[in-house]
């Protein structure tokens, strides 16, 4: 009885030569247990939403940070990343920074842009439930200097007045 062995496939190469195929990928290592303050986070924009899955809130968490990492830079960047959850940090410092500032109405459109079937309104509804959970995660002080380096319209989805100084 004769066994068979599978073989690499051979790819040809110029000139008549033959190297064997790559040796496939291994695959991913499943990825650890989600951080709990991950899941604390979530669940607060779960809460502030008023998501009816987990699942749901998580995305829009996920949308929203990385909409908010293109437009923090700098120091404000940093501490931001450094004030979330791990998972969270991820989201915001793998954004490249935007070219230019956008309004608050354009960062809100920005955002519907990227969640399918969203409006103007439902997309302010998402990006006000994660960022009004951020000042008690994050800091007052922090998010004041993040709202001093964006453009006017920012601290009503942070969950704060827009105050302006009086002439």
């Amino acid at each position: 009885m004769t066994t068979l062995t599978p073989q690499k496939p051979a790819i040809p190469q110029p000139g008549g030569d033959v190297t064997p195929a790559p040796e496939p990928r291994p695959a991913p290592e499943p990825r650890p247990a989600q951080d709990p303050a991950w899941r604390e986070l979530v669940d607060a924009v779960r809460a502030a939403g008023q998501y009816p899955t987990r699942s749901e809130a998580e995305s829009v968490t996920r949308v929203v940070l990385s909409a908010l990492g293109g437009h923090v830079v700098g120091d404000e960047r940093v501490d931001l990343a450094r004030a979330l959850p791990e998972e969270a940090a991820r989201v915001v410092a793998s954004q490249i920074p935007a070219t230019r500032s956008l309004t608050a109405a354009e960062f809100v459109d920005s955002v519907a842009a990227r969640i399918e079937g969203a409006t103007p309104a439902t997309a302010r509804w998402d990006v006000s439930s994660v960022l009004s959970v951020l000042p008690p995660l994050v800091g007052d002080e922090l998010v004041t200097r993040i709202l001093d380096q964006l453009p006017p319209g920012y601290a009503l989805l942070f969950g704060r007045a827009e105050l302006t100084p009086a002439a």
